[in-house]
Parts: structure tokens; sequence; C-alpha cells
């Protein structure tokens, strides 16, 4: 199976799906964490805050595909926005996970009550440029904290990772990226467990296709030039997940997926970037 490759702003390459890894831990979590990587996945995305870097990595070392053909992704938490918190922590996240460097390193949440974001993205630079971390980026971030980031750095982050799913398209976000050249990754995919995989126009292309809900909302979020990070127990549907690269959604039938969008369409309610609190 061949995975396209997206490039992003500053020349790196990276796989158009990834692996999400948050809330598993443990062993299990370096069992599944292999089989993806055996089943095809080279991107798995990761952070601090989800308590399984050591996992990420011992399954990197288990899989014996070499470090080169894998993109890993981790995330910095608000506890850690403080500039030499940062650096120590980047360093840290790179131990816990056993390797030299990041593919990519994002800010999980700007947080901009406290106002370190800055800060931290000078951090990342700084980190980067010491070879660290090969593309840094960030989460959760709106456009006014992008433009922060870039007027006063001079640096415009590579990725922008977003709750985007079809009960919450997230348009609007999508286009302020696609303006300032970043890519958009997005954090469930499917909306964690909602109804969307019932809705009708869902399962009349599922028949269409010959594919299950899953693969035809995964397929939206490729042709919009977004990165699905889709996460599940089930290692079958985790081998499924990526099988959505030999078909095509026509322009009508995205068009009725963007239609399933809600006013307040979020997994969960008050995750707003303004105000949303996060520092583990």
């Amino acid at each position: 199976m061949t995975i396209p490759q997206l490039t992003l702003n500053d020349g790196w390459q990276m796989p158009a799906i990834a692996l999400g890894t948050a809330r598993v831990r443990g062993g299990a979590a370096v069992n599944q964490f292999q089989a993806a990587i055996h089943d095809g996945y080279r991107s798995i995305d990761t952070a601090t805050s989800y308590d399984n870097e050591g996992a990420v990595g011992e399954a990197i070392r288990r899989s014996g595909v070499p470090r080169a053909d894998l993109f890993v992704s981790s995330k910095l938490p608000g506890k850690y926005h403080r500039y030499a918190d940062a650096t120590t922590a980047i360093q840290e996240s790179l131990y816990r996970l056993g390797l030299d460097y990041f593919d990519a390193l994002l800010i999980h949440w700007p947080l901009p009550k406290r106002d370190h974001y800055v800060e931290a993205w000078q951090a990342m630079i700084d980190a980067q440029q010491r070879g660290l971390i090969r593309s840094i980026g960030v989460s959760n971030f709106e456009p006014e904290h992008l433009d922060r980031l870039i007027q006063e750095t001079g640096v415009t982050p590579a990725i922008n990772q977003i709750e985007m799913h079809p009960y919450w398209n997230q348009e609007r976000m999508l286009q302020v990226d696609r303006e300032r050249g970043i890519l958009t990754q997005a954090w469930s995919p499917l909306g964690r467990g909602s109804d969307v995989v019932k809705e009708p126009v869902i399962t009349q292309l599922t028949a269409k296709y010959h594919k299950n809900p899953v693969q035809i909302i995964l397929r939206w979020h490729h042709q919009r030039g977004v990165v699905p990070l889709p996460r599940t127990h089930n290692l079958a549907h985790q081998r499924t997940n990526l099988e959505i690269f030999d078909f095509e959604l026509t322009t009508a039938e995205m068009a009725q997926i963007n239609a399933l969008t809600k006013v307040e369409g979020r997994v969960v309610a008050g995750q707003d970037p303004n105000v949303y609190e996060e520092f583990e």
C-alpha cells in the first residue's frame, strides 16, 4: 500500500494519514502501535499529555522499520510554555521516545489567557535550529494566534492540528491555514463516537463505493487536503482505515458531507481555543 506524501511549507514531507494514539497506554499501546506500523502506518501522532510517548518509542524499536521511514510527532503541553520549561520539555520528550529528533512538534493549545505561547514557539524555533525538530507547528490555534506567531518571530507554523469532522467541518479555519501555507491535520476526524456514520449521505456513499462509513469520512478529509488522525482500539479497523486512496468522491458528494456541519459541533463543549485551559 502506498500512502501519498504531502509537502509542508518547510520542504519536509509527511504521510497523508497518521495514527492517533490518545487514550492508549502501556503494553497494549506498544502492541497496537507496532501492529499499525506493520500494517503500513508511517506517521504516528502522540503528545506529552497522552502519557504514551514511551510506548510509541518502544513500538518503533520493535517494528524493525528504519527511523528515517517514519514520521513521529508529539505536542508540548501548556504547563511548559515558558521558554526554559519548553526547552527542557522538548529534550525530555525525546528521551522518553528514545529518538534523536521529532519529525514534527506542536504546541498543544495556545492558552491565550496565560499568553506564553510565543515564548514556547521561540523555544521550538531554537530547538529546530539545533536539529531536535524538523517541522514545528501548532494545535488548536485560531487566526489571531497564528498571525501573532508569524508577526513576532517571522516563522510560520508548518502544521495546525485542529478538531475537524463532518459535524464540525471547520471550513473557516481550513481556509485560514491554506492562506498562510499551513497544512491542516484533523484530530477526532470521525467526531469521537458521534452518529455521523449513520447519516443517510454517508450510508448511501458506502453502498456506492463499497467502503465502510469511516473510510468515506477519512476520504472526505483527504480530498480537502487535510491529514486525518483516526484512532481505534480495533486492529482490523486500524488496517481498513488506510484503505482510502483507491476511490474518489465527487464534488457534489463532498459538498453533501460538508453540509452536515453544525453551529456547535465540537465533541466536547467549551473547548474553544480562545478560552480553553490545558496544563497537563
